[in-house]
């Protein structure tokens, strides 16, 4: 793979995380009133789990994207996002429970108990509904932002970016698997 691939692509990783744990803490505070607390399982501002989910969005479905389909296609185009992206969000945030509870004993969605539906307070069609509409935004609005910006800038800007932001998430690994 080229560097400038994987450079890009942990940027946007990144990007969707920190996206994903800004709205969890609006969440958190302005609809549930839990107040503010750190949504995710590392010291930083930022969930990994949003960033993988996003990026399987962007490499599972780019075909889909990219799909013209003619008349009929277009306007059943945006569901079919929704819906693909609601049910693999939902499959990677269980397995993601499952792995975490595993290794930490707990997982940060426990709160999932409050919804009437849900299932074993890992996964509940309302946050499944959240990230159908976050994969169609993800996909139609902000990963093609990030490709005009992210071309755009210079090699050197990009390995200043990845470096920085790769040593915060390896130093915050270590604070939080190994010495916390």
């Amino acid at each position: 793979m080229k560097k400038q691939f994987v450079q890009k692509y942990f940027i946007c990783f990144m990007t969707y995380a920190i996206i994903g744990w800004c709205v969890e803490v609006c969440i958190a505070i302005f609809i549930h009133q839990y107040g503010f607390r750190n949504r995710g399982i590392l010291f930083g501002p930022y969930c990994p789990v949003y960033g993988f989910g996003a990026l399987i969005f962007v490499f599972s479905l780019g075909w889909l994207m990219r799909k013209d389909g003619g008349f009929f296609f277009k306007p059943i185009k945006p569901l079919l996002v929704f819906l693909i992206c609601a049910l693999m969000a939902t499959v990677i945030e269980l397995i993601t429970s499952y792995i975490l509870e595993h290794f930490t004993g707990s997982w940060p969605w426990q709160g999932y108990k409050h919804y009437k539906y849900n299932y074993q307070s890992r996964i509940a069609p309302i946050t499944s509904i959240g990230f159908g509409v976050g994969g169609v935004l993800g996909l139609y609005i902000l990963q093609p932002l990030l490709n005009r910006i992210l071309n755009k800038m210079k090699s050197h800007t990009i390995d200043i970016i990845f470096a920085v932001l790769l040593t915060t998430v390896v130093c915050d690994c270590i604070y939080t698997f190994i010495l916390k």
